[in-house]
């Protein structure tokens, strides 16, 4: 007699991505007082990817950020970029990812540059601290230099520099070592407008010139809608995503056109907006209702 087959596994979530976060979770705690800042969050993210992560303050996308980039380490759930469990690195092996698949900008350009360093000499520093030859680390310095427009600048210190021109070296840093991913943190948040977009623009040159996935935490609408997937952070969840297109109408003109999505966890949990729940006054309870092609969503007037 034939034994049943036993049943298929479901696919491994996120197989094909190269960020996975499943069910994340990271709680600190201060005194007698537990903090929450991410309490089941989903996330892919595919290689070659360019997106931005928006929310409120404290909804959770710094500590994200600080763990994708090995700063900061999970409480619970999962996070892979890679071939990485970030749950479960030593010491030795978060150095050895911070080195060589992470590259990390932050919002205060002074915090990413070293000030009696020039240019050149702080690109080739991470790539010293790695082992790189002399002759293989000024010449990925120039490159990378001339690819984000900073050439020029390749013998000046921070003082001697703009905003603008600071955080494009701090590009350059960050991509010295050829990450697989660069993470920015606000990285436009102390510059104008104008020198935001140039800033935005090297990063997605840098995309689109080395393959580097790139992931960027903002407030900034201007910047977030310039990505072809904005993922939204609330209470420490995804809360929802806008994917973006181009179009060409019949008039020859070009067009973004933008869609909003809800985000269902893997618990198959979704966050309904506030505007909505407040419109319909859905409270603590609510009625589902399964109907040919869609889920209904009532208000318990009990």
């Amino acid at each position: 007699m034939a034994l049943p087959k036993p049943p298929e596994r479901a696919p491994e979530f996120g197989r094909e991505s190269l960020i996975v976060c499943e069910s994340l979770v990271r709680i600190y705690q201060t005194g007698s007082i537990e903090v929450q800042a991410l309490q089941g969050l989903d996330l892919l993210v595919g290689a070659g990817e360019m997106v931005a992560v928006v929310g409120a303050s404290g909804s959770g996308k710094s500590t994200l950020l600080s763990i994708l980039a090995g700063i900061d380490a999970p409480t619970a759930g999962k996070a892979r970029v890679g071939e990485w469990d970030l749950l479960g690195m030593s010491r030795g092996a978060r150095v050895r990812y911070r080195r060589h698949t992470v590259g990390f900008v932050r919002q205060q350009t002074a915090s990413n540059l070293v000030p009696y360093l020039t240019s050149r000499q702080v690109v080739e520093l991470p790539m010293t601290a790695a082992g790189v030859k002399a002759r293989t680390r000024r010449q990925r310095a120039g490159e990378l230099l001339a690819a984000l427009d900073v050439a020029d600048c390749a013998d000046r210190r921070p003082a001697q520099m703009s905003g603008g021109q600071q955080q494009r070296v701090a590009i350059a840093v960050a991509l010295a070592n050829q990450p697989q991913v660069l993470l920015a943190d606000e990285p436009t948040g102390e510059l104008d407008t104008t020198t935001s977009a140039g800033v935005f623009e090297a990063m997605r040159h840098v995309n689109r010139e080395f393959g580097v996935t790139v992931v960027v935490v903002t407030h900034d609408p201007e910047v977030s809608g310039q990505v072809e997937r904005t993922i939204a952070i609330r209470d420490g969840r995804t809360s929802s995503e806008v994917l973006r297109r181009t179009e060409t109408g019949e008039d020859g003109d070009t067009r973004v056109i933008a869609e909003e999505y809800a985000v269902m966890d893997r618990a198959g949990r979704i966050q309904i907006p506030r505007e909505y729940r407040e419109a319909l006054e859905l409270t603590r309870r609510v009625r589902l209702a399964l109907e040919s092609d869609h889920v209904t969503i009532r208000n318990d007037p009990s």
